[in-house]
């Protein structure tokens, strides 16, 4: 099966970093994000990944173009045309990965739409390039062919940015909760299935699938949550990704699932 990342966008909330590279390519520890979600679903046996490159693609095409330099010992001997020798490799990830220039300026509708020669004409995964959870993977899918819809997403409650008061009628502050969890609040939090009809729903490059088609399938009936009550956090702001380097220098990563 497919898994379909959405790796194209400006970032420009994070601007600090993504001037120089892709959101996706932002390290939280010492990879980047991308490679954690990668994991994520190479756990559960998902290895086939179609990456839509956009803003600052190359730098993704030659971060998995030198993977095997990043984690081995190398000798380049200057002496006989530098010729280059690979000693060991840290690690051999079993992934096929189709890196698909998609535009610069597309939506993302429409980068999933560019891909479809790719998809062919089989169920899929989708998700953003940005955002990590520990989300089991199979469960997900098995979630998606058990109610047979079009789609299948995965919904989340994300934590306040703020503390929030608990007042009573006469004003008194009766508590004070720290980053509430808002329970009456589900956001789509990635992690989609979704059946190749879902791409008639597209119509071309400036199609966002957000506001556009997954509203669609809404109303036809065809969108499914699979409510997940455990880890999820993007990497939005310089904020979001002091909490997951935070997070995973601790040893103690939930979305660490490998």
């Amino acid at each position: 099966m497919k898994i379909v990342i959405l790796c194209g966008g400006y970032g420009t909330r994070i601007s600090e970093e993504s001037h120089l590279k892709p959101k996706p390519m932002i390290g939280v520890g010492e990879r980047p994000i991308l490679w954690h979600i990668m994991k994520g679903y190479s756990k559960y046996g998902f290895n086939d990944f179609i990456l839509c490159l956009g803003y600052k693609g190359n730098v993704i095409k030659e971060y998995f173009a030198n993977y095997f330099l990043y984690g081995s010992d190398v000798t380049f001997d200057l002496s006989n045309n530098n010729q280059m020798q690979i000693h060991s490799c840290e690690s051999v990830e079993p992934w096929k990965v189709t890196l698909a220039n998609t535009g610069l300026e597309t939506m993302t509708g429409g980068r999933i739409k560019r891909v479809k020669k790719y998809i062919g004409n089989e169920t899929f995964m989708l998700t953003y390039g940005d955002g990590l959870s520990d989300v089991n993977i199979e469960e997900l899918y098995q979630f998606h062919k058990s109610h047979g819809k079009l789609a299948t997403v995965t919904a989340v409650q994300p934590s306040g940015r703020y503390g929030v008061l608990g007042i009573n009628n006469d004003s008194t502050v009766l508590e004070f909760v720290e980053k509430p969890e808002n329970l009456d609040a589900w956001i789509n939090g990635g992690f989609l299935v979704l059946e190749p009809e879902v791409l008639d729903y597209i119509e071309g490059d400036m199609t966002s699938f957000e506001k556009g088609p997954l509203d669609k399938l809404a109303e036809d009936g065809q969108v499914v949550a699979y409510k997940h009550t455990g880890f999820w956090q993007c990497m939005d702001t310089q904020r979001d990704k002091y909490t997951l380097e935070t997070i995973w220098e601790s040893g103690k990563a939930p979305w660490k699932v490998w």
